[in-house]
């Protein structure tokens, strides 16, 4: 057990530098090329910060262990939004750009809409549910890179017509000192780092939880679901630090709907896989299963708590945070006592 624990440990290490060189070294590249930073930021970046999920679910659904990337799909959405973004909003809250946030959050709701009627009408994630997120990834992707490039079309041409602002102008004598070789050292060593951190935390989670008598769906939910989301916990604390708090709500809406739309639907394309039925809970004398009650529904619940208020309002609210920290420290509990 002490062996497995250890290897988890390392698996989380070896997750998490291995993403940050794949994204540096993926930008690094982007830039070489003179690829704007609003594709990089809407493309290699967002999927590069995403791949720990990835390639555990992935992982997970191809060696038979479909509670993992059950749980390590829902989880980081519940622990980016309870936990993550509720920190900066509990500590700073702040206004936010509704129309930034309305893509991302209407496809989220919309892909939310798909893995419920997999779960409560089919009871499996199946090929074609996952076909029908990955689209839903297709289409959410070409409206980011269209966008970028309208922005960047708006950035030109108030550049050429002067009114543009001495600190909005954008630098172009970035930092170019990294060889090519180098980046592409670093995006082959970060992606063979999150390979082997996925394998890492896939094999030794599965070990841990059946010493622990834990179902894998709750390891996967809680531990590696945190392990996974710790670069946006990262970001969120340096947002934080340097006083931008309220900014990465829209970081944590992006990485939660490529949870839905790309993590989830690359592993059920791969390897479909049953709803978890490793835990209930008991309603009114009958045994319900929990997935089902308590996962899925809190998934929605903390979504709305977060987003809603603020496409409404335009701002966020320091008791969104707190109601959220109160529902993920209860979903904690239940998860490891309940």
């Amino acid at each position: 057990m002490i062996i497995a624990v250890l290897l988890f440990a390392v698996g989380l290490i070896c997750l998490i530098k291995g993403g940050d060189w794949f994204v540096d070294g993926a930008a690094g590249v982007a830039e070489k090329f003179k690829v704007p930073d609003l594709l990089i930021g809407a493309t290699v970046v967002s999927i590069g910060t995403t791949l720990p999920e990835l390639m555990v679910s992935s992982n997970s659904a191809l060696s038979g262990h479909g509670e993992i990337a059950y749980g390590n799909a829902l989880g980081s959405i519940i622990c980016n939004t309870a936990l993550i973004a509720a920190i900066t909003v509990a500590v700073k809250p702040g206004k936010i750009d509704k129309k930034t946030l309305k893509v991302p959050i209407i496809f989220f709701f919309l892909a939310a809409s798909v893995y419920c009627f997999a779960a409560y009408v089919l009871g499996s994630f199946t090929r074609g549910v996952g076909i029908v997120l990955f689209l839903m990834f297709v289409a959410y992707m070409t409206i980011l890179v269209k966008q970028a490039i309208q922005g960047i079309k708006e950035m030109e041409k108030s550049k050429a017509e002067g009114s543009v602002k001495s600190d909005e102008v954008i630098d172009d004598s970035k930092d170019e000192s990294k060889p090519m070789w180098k980046l592409i050292v670093f995006l082959v060593l970060g992606a063979a780092l999150i390979a082997v951190g996925a394998d890492l935390l896939v094999d030794n989670g599965t070990i841990i939880a059946k010493g622990l008598g834990v179902p894998e769906s709750v390891i996967a939910l809680t531990i590696v679901a945190l392990g996974t989301s710790l670069p946006e916990l990262v970001t969120a604390i340096t947002s934080l630090a340097k006083g931008h708090g309220a900014l990465s709500l829209g970081n944590i809406c992006g990485a939660n709907l490529f949870n839905m739309v790309f993590v989830s639907a690359v592993a059920m394309i791969l390897a479909p896989f049953d709803l978890p039925v490793e835990k209930t809970i008991s309603i009114a004398g009958a045994e319900r299963n929990a997935a089902l009650v308590i996962d899925m529904p809190v998934v929605i619940f903390v979504m709305a708590i977060l987003a809603i208020p603020a496409l409404i309002k335009g701002k966020l609210s320091r008791w969104q945070g707190i109601l959220l920290l109160c529902t993920y420290a209860t979903y904690i509990i239940f998860q490891f006592v309940g």
